[in-house]
């Protein structure tokens, strides 16, 4: 059973805490926080991620970046992350932890959600897209 799911990306201000916060509100039983395995420790999440997650009703107030550990991955149940290069990034932290780290995009074919950061307003709107329709999928599958 999964009760506790990690999010990571990069930054741990663009696109995790969006995850996080998708997966929260479609999940509320479940403990669900964000990292980033090259976080910008202690910063706000993104201005524009933070703008388009509010014009679709998601507040991305009081994130605030950190650093992915090792323990922090055995501490989860289950670790999401955006991309594939992902999964290696989180196995040098934990390699134990291989077999519960999959894509956030897992049901859209194995969908990478690529980073914003630092591109257009539309770049950040084609990933919120991806992200909304992602945690969906999965509360789906983990509230079976």
């Amino acid at each position: 059973m999964f009760n506790s799911i990690l999010v990571i990306c990069e930054g741990n201000i663009c696109r995790s805490p969006t995850g996080e916060r998708l997966l929260q509100q479609a999940l509320p039983g479940k403990k669900v926080t964000s990292a980033g395995w090259r976080a910008m420790d202690g910063k706000p999440a993104d201005e524009t991620a933070s703008l388009v997650a509010a014009e679709h009703g998601l507040s991305l107030d009081g994130h605030v970046a950190r650093q992915l550990t090792g323990s922090l991955c055995r501490h989860y149940d289950l670790i999401l992350v955006m991309e594939k290069a992902h999964i290696d990034a989180v196995c040098r932290f934990s390699p134990e932890v291989r077999g519960k780290t999959l894509l956030f995009g897992h049901w859209f074919n194995q969908q990478e959600i690529t980073d914003p950061y630092r591109k257009s307003r539309e770049a950040f709107e084609f990933v919120y897209t991806q992200l909304e329709q992602s945690a969906r999928k999965w509360a789906q599958a983990l509230s079976r």
